[in-house]
C-alpha cells in the first residue's frame, strides 16, 4: 500500500485547505518544489499533487511548478489533479511528466468524456470521488451532484478508469481519523484500486487502511498530519509494510 504525501498548489505556494474551503488556507512552504524533495528523502514512493487555481479556473494554472516537481521527483510517479477537464489539459499534464490525472467535475457532467480519454491515454486516468453524505461533489466541492457514489464509481470502472482517489470532504485537513467504512465500501464495490484521502491524522489510521488490502485499498494521500508532524511519512510507511507483511 502506497502513502501518497499531497502537495496542493496555490499561487505557486504548497498550502492544505479544511473541507476544500478556499478561504481556509494554511502555507506551508513557498517552495513546493523543495516540500517534494523531502518527502522523496522520506522514502515517498509517489507524489499527489492539486491545482487549487486550476480547479477554481477550470484549467490547470501552474503546470510550471508541476512540472519542476516531476523534474526532481525522477523516477518517483507523480499524480495530478485540479482544473484537468478536457484532452487538452491532460496532454498538457502529461507533457509536464506526470504519470497519473485526477479527473472529476467535468467527468461527472459529462459521462462520455471519461471513456474516450481512457481509450486516448490508457492507464493514465484516474477519477477522484470527492464525497460528503453519499453524494459526490463538483465545482471545487463547491455542489453536490445527485450521483450515487457506488453506481458512479460502478459505471467509471466499465469506463476505464485507472483507480480511484476516495475523499471525505468533511473529513478532509480536519485531522479526525479516515472514513474507514466509506473507504472499504467502495473498495469492495469496485476492481481497481482504491486511494483514500481526507481525515488520515494517526497511525491507528494507517493500520486501520493497510488492514483493507485484500479489499482492494491500494494506498492513502496524506496531507496535514504530514505537515503539522502527526505522522512521521518513514514510520508509517513502515507500519503499512510490517502489517502487510503479516496478512
Amino acid at each position: 500500500m502506497l502513502l501518497i504525501p499531497a502537495i496542493d498548489l496555490k499561487d505557486g505556494q504548497c498550502v492544505r485547505l479544511r473541507q476544500g474551503r478556499m478561504d481556509d488556507v494554511t502555507v506551508f512552504s513557498d517552495d513546493p518544489v523543495d516540500v517534494a524533495k523531502q518527502w522523496i528523502k522520506a522514502g515517498a514512493r509517489r507524489l499527489h499533487l492539486v491545482d487549487l487555481d486550476g480547479a477554481k479556473a477550470g484549467e490547470p494554472r501552474n503546470l510550471a511548478a508541476i512540472q519542476a516537481i516531476t523534474e526532481a521527483a525522477g523516477d518517483i510517479p507523480v499524480q495530478v489533479g485540479g482544473g484537468i477537464r478536457d484532452e487538452d489539459a491532460v496532454v498538457a499534464c502529461l507533457e509536464a511528466g506526470v504519470q497519473y490525472v485526477i479527473l472529476g467535475t467535468k467527468v461527472i457532467n459529462e459521462p462520455h468524456l471519461l471513456a474516450d480519454l481512457c481509450i486516448e491515454f490508457p492507464r493514465h486516468i484516474l477519477v477522484g470521488l470527492d464525497v460528503r453524505d453519499g453524494k459526490v461533489a463538483v465545482d471545487g466541492w463547491s455542489k453536490l451532484s445527485q450521483h450515487d457514489l457506488l453506481d458512479l464509481a460502478q459505471h467509471f470502472e466499465r469506463d476505464g478508469a485507472e483507480a480511484f482517489i476516495y475523499t471525505d470532504i468533511e473529513r478532509d485537513g480536519m485531522m479526525q481519523g479516515v472514513n474507514v467504512p466509506g473507504t472499504k465500501e467502495l473498495a469492495e464495490a469496485v476492481a481497481v484500486p482504491v486511494f483514500a484521502s481526507g481525515g488520515i491524522s494517526s497511525i491507528e489510521d494507517i493500520r486501520a487502511l493497510a488492514g483493507l488490502g485484500e479489499s482492494g485499498v491500494a494506498g492513502a494521500v496524506i496531507g496535514r498530519a504530514l505537515y503539522e508532524g502527526k505522522l512521521d511519512l518513514a514510520e508509517a510507511q513502515a507500519v503499512v509494510d510490517e502489517v502487510q507483511s503479516q496478512s
